[in-house]
């Protein structure tokens, strides 16, 4: 807090959480703020946090649904570490979040739900509004459910359809806190409910009645305002990993002449995936949704086959099935983009909850030697970069790619500036044309070792294909056995060279210090905001985080040999920081790995890399 204006506070940055019962709309409710946070021109993270439960029992702890959101108008990477503002719907969420906000924060209960059967459900001996466990905390508690009810009396809805708005309440309270407008949300319910006018007009009262109310209790003595942020000059949207992962496979697709084709299972958290492709015929993307993991799969690669940019979608479990399929891209040397969006794992494992599990699955769970370009996103808006590349390097190099992703990216949302496409690099299949007297199926590229794409039907292009080993540059089927080692070896090679055409790694810090830390996908935001505050506060230190992973950047030896201290940071228990132990063994790393299906904590990793920096 910086300035005091007009009853108005000003503020630089600002974590708020919403949290509540699986009903009760919080994840909407936190998607509605985060676009007026847009609207608003600030910087923002958001980190949803599903219930593992499909369904809970209701006032339980187990069925506490949250979403947080951190803004400011300064550069935001990470979701924050604790709230400042807290919304609990009832019982179960005030206690399932007392953990994650900060000692004087500010908290919003609907005092309606506090009731004796409510309290036992959530393991609360007492009241907690009134035994004194909330003291140094600004507790607002109103009658929110009541006042719902009351707000859409003139409307001719039932009780528990009125309820269902409630959510709205806690939504206008928070708008009026923070001076923000309440227009831009009326417009998405207009177009969200277009064909049920009574459920627009009920949450418009709702929302209204919820800003008014908090704009007539005296506990607002003050409310907030935090300044836009000083983007870039563009168009931006609020975007989630997984939306923007899909606005990227497109763009690719446009971009490279080719429909795209996306044969995918519904799979917590990637669905939303092949959702959103399903949307948009109009860029020629096919989209269809298979039986199973492997039909989705095995479709992809026909449609890959056919010409198309073919796409498979899917997370942990899903994978594994499609492994078998996978290993038949691969020596079939077809181009394919498998997005594997990681959760909890093994097996079923945490599906709702985030975690960097499929890296040794992806690098090695294939039969035979079966080598597959390797990449992952760093944000919810790095999602969009890294699908358009992952295309492009499966078009150009002709061998599969696995994007990692994992469920924090791809339910997370932040800011994301919309590219022209036309602005992206372009991408050049390399597709045969008709009568190519010189065409071979497994002639290569010289510098790539890419093999051509022979469309189907293309006249004078007639070649077989298939699961068992292809002679080098005919593609007939062969059982000699030095063959299959030159084949193995290349196909190794193929993927190995694609360091030529990548970005080589980059270090952030002091360029003097002794200790580097090192992450790789989801982890960079909060990875990035601990470093950058350790240097503000006069540690020396330098971060590393890496995007491709196989290959790894060609400068990466180069790197790791500059320090006496490498610390490899992970949401797993280990497996990048293995990875680099056998590909560059003369250097000594050491860990810190997390596996609790929540993301690291900026305050958690400073003690450590301090620790670290000290040692």
């Amino acid at each position: 807090m910086t300035k005091v204006k007009n009853r108005i506070i000003e503020l630089k940055n600002a974590v708020i959480r919403f949290a509540g019962d699986s009903g009760d709309g919080m994840q909407l409710t936190g998607s509605l703020f985060s676009d007026s946070t847009a609207f608003a021109g600030n910087d923002f993270a958001t980190f949803p946090d599903y219930p593992a439960e499909i369904r809970a029992p209701q006032g339980t702890v187990a069925g506490v649904s949250g979403f947080q959101i951190h803004f400011g108008s300064n550069d935001i990477h990470t979701s924050g570490d604790v709230a400042d503002v807290l919304v609990a719907m009832n019982p179960a969420s005030l206690k399932a979040n007392m953990n994650w906000i900060t000692e004087d924060a500010i908290i919003i209960v609907d005092s309606d739900a506090f009731n004796e059967k409510n309290i036992e459900k959530a393991g609360y001996e007492q009241n907690p509004l009134t035994d004194g466990s909330l003291n140094g905390h600004i507790l607002l508690s109103g009658p929110i459910s009541s006042m719902t009810k009351s707000a859409v009396s003139e409307l001719d809805i039932d009780n528990k359809s009125a309820q269902k708005s409630k959510n709205m309440f806690a939504l206008g309270m928070i708008l009026y806190m923070f001076n923000r407008s309440y227009e831009e949300i009326f417009s998405f319910f207009e177009t969200k409910f277009a064909s049920k006018p009574i459920i627009v007009k009920a949450n418009k009262l709702v929302l209204e009645a919820g800003y008014n109310y908090a704009d007539t209790i005296e506990s607002f003595v003050n409310t907030f305002k935090v300044e836009p942020a000083p983007l870039v000059k563009g168009q931006y949207r609020n975007v989630t990993g997984n939306l923007a992962t899909s606005w990227g496979l497109l763009a690719a697709a446009e971009r490279s002449g080719l429909n795209l084709f996306c044969g995918s299972y519904p799979i917590t958290p990637a669905t939303e995936i092949l959702q959103e492709l399903s949307k948009h015929k109009q860029f020629t993307a096919i989209s269809l949704q298979a039986e199973d993991e492997i039909a989705g799969i095995v479709s992809t690669i026909g449609a890959s086959f056919a010409g198309a940019l073919p796409v498979t979608t899917t997370s942990g479990p899903g994978l594994s099935l499609k492994s078998e399929a996978l290993g038949l891209a691969v020596i079939t040397e077809l181009p394919l983009v498998v997005v594997d969006v990681q959760r909890g794992g093994p097996s079923t494992g945490l599906p709702t909850k985030s975690e960097q599990s499929d890296l040794m699955q992806v690098l090695f769970g294939r039969n035979g030697e079966a080598p597959v370009i390797t990449i992952a996103a760093s944000s919810p808006s790095d999602c969009f970069y890294s699908a358009y590349e992952a295309a492009k390097l499966t078009l150009e190099h002709m061998t599969p790619v696995v994007l990692l992703t994992d469920g924090s990216l791809a339910n997370g949302s932040e800011v994301f500036k919309i590219p022209n496409v036309k602005d992206l690099p372009e991408i050049i299949p390399p597709l045969v044309k008709a009568n190519d007297p010189d065409f071979q199926p497994y002639s290569r590229d010289e510098k790539k070792l890419s093999r051509p794409w022979a469309v189907p039907g293309t006249k004078g292009l007639r070649h077989r294909i298939g699961g068992l080993e292809k002679e080098n540059i005919t593609g007939n089927v062969s059982h000699d056995t030095e063959n299959h080692e030159l084949m193995c070896k290349i196909r190794e090679e193929k993927v190995e060279r694609v360091a030529n055409y990548i970005d080589d790694q980059d270090v952030f810090g002091d360029e003097n210090a002794d200790t580097l830390v090192v992450s790789w996908g989801g982890t960079h935001g909060v990875m990035l905001t601990a470093v950058e505050q350790l240097l503000t506060e006069g540690h020396s230190i330098a971060f590393a985080h890496f995007k491709y992973i196989k290959p790894l950047p060609k400068n990466t030896e180069e790197i790791l040999s500059k320090y006496k201290k490498i610390l490899v940071c992970e949401i797993n228990l280990g497996q990048f920081v293995n990875y680099l132990r056998m590909r560059m063994p003369q250097f000594s790393y050491q860990q810190y790995n997390k596996i609790q299906g929540l993301p690291f904590t900026v305050s958690e990793l400073k003690k450590e890399f301090i620790a670290l920096i000290n040692k």
